[in-house]
């Protein structure tokens, strides 16, 4: 499943750097929305216990209540994920430190770009949970591909079928 154009994020799910090229399972989690930051609790608990629980060619894909407000990806959690050796990332809220991004040579795909921090604005209420992410449905497991051109949700039921005909129609292609 693609993002397609009668989706108002249709165009906004956005690679950070055109060069980058996104191929792994999804891991998921639901960010909420949230006004304040209770006294004692920490809000980064899951988004902290998802990063550390990546692995090899795993991509967090997360998605947000209101994207406009949540800026849940940043420097710190793209070293985190590439000391795990993830993927990449995808959300389809804001993404921040795109210089220092951009370096480190991560695929991020993103929803927007602002100096947003989740803290106070937004919270993982949930992981590795049925989410939807810029209006595709996502799995945990899910094959994630993204380039300059958008990006791919498939999901696992049909994932050979899907990779059957894609390679069908490259090779016939390549043959006109």
């Amino acid at each position: 499943v693609a993002w397609h154009g009668d989706d108002p994020w249709f165009g906004r799910i956005r690679p950070l750097d055109d060069n980058s090229i996104l191929v792994g399972r999804a891991r998921t989690a639901a960010f909420m929305e949230v006004f304040h930051v209770p006294e004692g609790s920490n809000p980064y608990e899951l988004e902290i216990a998802l990063v550390d629980s990546l692995t090899a060619d795993e991509i967090p894909v997360f998605a947000c209540t209101n994207p406009e407000r949540i800026g849940p990806w940043g420097e710190l959690l793209t070293t985190a994920a590439m000391a795990r050796g993830a993927a990449g990332a995808l959300m389809d809220g804001c993404v921040r430190d795109v210089k220092a991004i951009r370096k480190l040579g991560f695929p991020v795909f993103h929803g927007g770009i602002a100096p947003l921090d989740s803290k106070g604005r937004g919270k993982i209420m949930a992981i590795d949970v049925p989410i939807e992410c810029g209006g595709v449905a996502v799995r945990s497991g899910d094959l994630v591909f993204g380039d300059a051109d958008g990006v791919v949700i498939i999901p696992q039921a049909v994932e050979a079928a899907v990779l059957t005909l894609a390679f069908e129609k490259v090779a016939g292609e390549k043959n006109t």
